[in-house]
């Protein structure tokens, strides 16, 4: 077993090609999580080139996984409408659409929905869902959903957005996530503040989904 879920084991040794050829190629690896139903999930790769590994005896190390440069870590983007309501202690999320998500099924399609958590710190308070779209990489959702949010509690709110691939065979697949807080990523807490200064307007803003 690996010591991390980041590195992997490997051994190298010659592989039959003349001496001079393999020195000058690169060993490239990809580590891949099986589904049986749907495609399957890379997890990392590794390059090893074989000019820095002695080829006459067979060698094992730790490598770290890197992310896979063939953009299939690439999951896609939503677009997002937040809006606050000091008066009423709302927040409505409008879930408008999202591109390029990423093909979870063997066709090269999903069927994607996206569930809407909020959070009171760490404890789940309410949780709405999307219509599932079939087949469909570019879905429009238009869906407003409401949420009760005193003033009060805002720092301490969390809103989480998933997007998932519906499968009618298996467990429904995370094509990807947004955390909308005082305390996500950049684009996030921007989106967040741009809420609270723009009070009573709809808010819009893409995000790149996350794993």
């Amino acid at each position: 077993m690996p010591l991390c879920p980041h590195c992997y084991l490997f051994s190298v040794s010659a592989l039959g090609f003349p001496y001079e050829k393999v020195r000058e190629r690169t060993l490239y690896l990809q580590v891949l999580d099986y589904d049986r139903f749907s495609r399957n999930d890379p997890i990392g790769e590794v390059s090893i080139p074989l000019n820095k590994v002695e080829l006459g005896q067979l060698k094992t190390f730790w490598k770290e996984l890197k992310p896979c440069s063939d953009g299939s870590g690439r999951r896609g983007d939503l677009l997002v409408s937040l809006c606050y309501n000091p008066t009423a202690n709302t927040i409505t999320v409008n879930i408008i659409k999202a591109r390029h998500l990423k093909a979870m099924d063997i066709g090269g399609t999903s069927d994607p929905y996206v569930k809407v958590w909020l959070m009171h710190k760490d404890k789940r308070v309410e949780k709405k869902k999307t219509p599932v779209i079939k087949r469909c990489l570019n879905p429009v959702f238009n869906e407003s959903f409401p949420f009760d949010v005193p003033a009060h509690v805002l720092r301490e709110t969390t809103i989480i957005i998933t997007v998932m691939d519906k499968d009618r065979l298996s467990r429904n697949d995370v094509i990807g996530k947004i955390y909308l807080s005082w305390k996500s990523g950049p684009a996030e807490v921007k989106h967040w503040k741009d809420m609270l200064a723009r009070p009573r307007t709809n808010v819009a803003q893409w995000h790149a989904l996350k794993a």
